[in-house]
């Protein structure tokens, strides 16, 4: 559970700061609020963090993929290369701005496959969305150089590994805009939450715009006085996410830190398992550890093992029958069952390309998500915890 595991006395202080003034909205009540700006102070510590110029705090990590979408002006007629292997919240912004999520294979990160994504690119492609799953890196240095050799946009959906990193250069930052989340599973949390990340002044208005109702935010004249430019909706992120996002970025470093040392612990105790391989780390020193993902060399020999590691109390994941990370599971998805009745976006006339969501477009993710495992490292872990697992593993491992 990561952040949430170290909730505490940090937290509380910043939220009674709010508490106090009785303004929990980020906006406006300047007299009242006692120099407390919460949200703002988090998004300039996150921005600083992160070596970016422009962060803006949201409701949640899918509100801040649609409100990127929206700023790069993704919508109707428009194509997203997505990665198979996902949460679903990234198909589901792609489909609230109107354009449709195209499934693209993985490699062996787990992540989006560069060589497959010219296979899925059509007169319709407008984007990609690099998803860095479960704690590590896509391989995000050579998907910008085929964005940029085909003239696409990048939003990089870095919902699971906020703290990561490519060569000394932060995850989210790659792209033309990135993403962060902040629910209560996440690396660090707000319980709900989520930040947009970019370098462009232009994208930042956009989304800033957007993100309150069309509002330009003029310190001059105060919000609901000033000109706006485009509609928009209510994202913002309140004053109490922002106090806790104050109190979990503090703790950031370590919470990475911790979970390394576990992830090594782990792995280890992995180590011995007949035929394992680990999942490639593009950068290591840039992994979140976050999740430990290994694969088998069959299917059969990764659902033993881990009925294996269950038995012993040992919990895995096997994200080939998730029904939330592996878009060929998702139902409604394959159904085209959007909210709305017509079934926009995938009737719109204007969209002019084909709908398909075959396995035949994914055999990597097919074999890889088949094969493996991907345990989840905590920050805390005791020395009880740490013998039944290790132990657990290594009689886990006679069974297969």
């Amino acid at each position: 559970m990561a952040g949430a595991e170290l909730i505490g006395q940090e937290e509380i202080r910043e939220v009674m700061e709010v508490m106090e003034t009785g303004i929990l909205m980020r906006y406006e009540f300047h007299d009242q609020r006692k120099g407390v700006y919460k949200v703002a102070e988090f998004e300039r510590a996150f921005a600083e963090y992160l070596r970016v110029s422009h962060t803006l705090g949201v409701t949640s990590g899918s509100a801040a993929l649609k409100v990127a979408l929206t700023a790069l002006d993704v919508g109707p007629g428009d194509e997203v290369i997505v990665p198979a292997f996902d949460f679903i919240a990234t198909y589901e912004a792609v489909l609230e701005v109107g354009a449709i999520p195209v499934m693209t294979d993985i490699d062996d990160t787990f992540n989006l496959d560069p060589k497959a994504i010219e296979g899925r690119l059509s007169p319709c492609t407008k984007a990609i969305i690099p998803v860095h799953m479960c704690g590590a890196p896509a391989r995000i240095e050579e998907i910008m150089v085929l964005a940029r050799k085909h003239n696409l946009l990048v939003l990089e959906d870095n919902a699971q590994a906020c703290g990561g990193s490519v060569a000394g250069k932060m995850l989210g930052t790659f792209g033309d805009m990135g993403i962060m989340s902040f629910d209560f599973f996440k690396t660090i949390t707000t319980g709900e939450g989520g930040m947009v990340v970019t370098d462009s002044k232009h994208l930042y208005d956009r989304s800033d715009w957007y993100h309150d109702h069309g509002h330009d935010h003029n310190p001059a004249v105060g919000r609901a006085l000033e000109g706006r430019t485009i509609l928009g909706f209510n994202y913002r992120m309140n004053e109490l996410q922002g106090a806790l996002g104050l109190a979990q970025l503090r703790k950031l470093d370590f919470i990475i830190a911790e979970q390394k040392k576990n992830k090594a612990l782990l792995k280890e105790a992995l180590g011995g398992v007949p035929g394992i391989k680990f999942r490639t780390l593009v950068d290591p020193e840039g992994d979140t550890s976050t999740f430990l993902g290994f694969s088998l060399p069959e299917e059969s020999a990764a659902k033993s093992f881990q009925k294996a590691l269950k038995d012993y109390g040992v919990d895995s994941i096997y994200y080939k029958e998730n029904a939330w990370h592996y878009a060929p599971r998702w139902e409604h998805l394959i159904a085209g069952a959007t909210a709305n009745s017509k079934g926009y976006p995938f009737t719109n006339p204007m969209y002019k390309g084909k709908v398909d969501y075959s396995v035949e477009h994914i055999p990597n993710a097919e074999d890889l998500l088949g094969r493996s495992l991907f345990m989840i490292v905590p920050v805390k872990m005791s020395e009880e915890r740490k013998e039944i697992i290790v132990k657990g593993i290594e009689k886990a491992s006679k069974l297969i």
